[in-house]
């Protein structure tokens, strides 16, 4: 396995990742007590130390305990992982689905209509560079419920990639084989799902796996936000209550789900793809 490019890839990230933990803990560590002390710092606690990041063996010790038990519920400001993942993943598939639902038919219209790609343009442009947190103080006004709110965030981060995508998908099939629809009487709804979708699927799963991207890194700060539930939240409570610990392990799971979200959508757009 190690003469393939996949094996020594696999290889040399494995002794980066030894390399990065050995230096995370080398630097961390905490130092030793002094073996005397004055009264003064006796009354005072102790002697003044450098604030330090927790190393790697504290961090893996506390993502132990927190795996073993990821769904367990002691209230409002106390939830497992698990259910923290839960919620937010939750709000992320709910705003990104009802994103593509939108998205795509508009990507179609846009990308098959010269006049519609000129009429809303203009607005795209306009739209597209607005923070989606932007939204959020307009959204908890008008739908006064958090939870909603940060699902409509997500709706407005994930819809741009989609809709461009889509649209420049749609409008760069090769027009041979729209002629070749045509030549067979194929009416406009058929040539679409037929010829232009098929072609153009490669191109708007790479705007879904962009978008999948964006909205779970928007969730997180969503999140911190509006409170209540979710990793964000978890990130910021967890700060709060000064537990470094927490802090970084929450990082990494965020890291981790972000990776399998992307993988999927990976998956699935290497079942689309075709050679011409």
């Amino acid at each position: 396995m190690l003469n393939t490019l996949n094996g020594r890839a696999i290889l040399l990230s494995m002794v980066l990742l030894a390399i990065s933990l050995g230096i995370w803990e080398a630097l961390n560590q905490p130092p030793e007590a002094s073996a005397a002390m004055s009264e003064f710092e006796m009354l005072m606690g102790g002697a003044d130390q450098e604030a330090r990041v927790p190393p790697p063996s504290q961090v893996l010790e506390h993502a132990w305990t927190e795996l073993s038990n990821p769904f367990y519920d002691a209230g409002p400001n106390d939830k497992g992982i698990g259910i923290q993942l839960a919620y937010s993943i939750y709000r992320v598939l709910t705003g990104y689905f009802a994103a593509a639902l939108v998205a795509i038919p508009l990507g179609f219209v846009i990308g098959m209509s010269p006049l519609m790609h000129k009429a809303l343009t203009p607005f795209i442009q306009v739209l597209r560079p607005i923070s989606p947190l932007a939204w959020m103080p307009l959204a908890l006004f008008i739908i006064k419920d958090s939870e909603q709110s940060a699902i409509f965030v997500i709706f407005i981060c994930s819809i741009w990639p989609m809709l461009i995508n889509t649209a420049f998908g749609v409008a760069n099939v090769r027009k041979d084989w729209i002629r070749v629809a045509q030549t067979h009487e194929l009416g406009a709804l058929k040539t679409a799902w037929k010829v232009i979708l098929p072609a153009a699927a490669p191109t708007i799963l790479t705007g879904m796996r962009i978008s999948i991207g964006i909205a779970w890194l928007v969730i997180v700060a969503a999140e911190m936000l509006v409170g209540g539930t979710g990793i964000g939240y978890y990130v910021w409570n967890e700060w709060n209550n000064l537990d470094l610990n927490s802090v970084i392990f929450s990082i990494l799971m965020i890291g981790i789900v972000g990776m399998l979200l992307d993988m999927a959508l990976a998956t699935v757009a290497k079942l689309v793809q075709y050679e011409e």
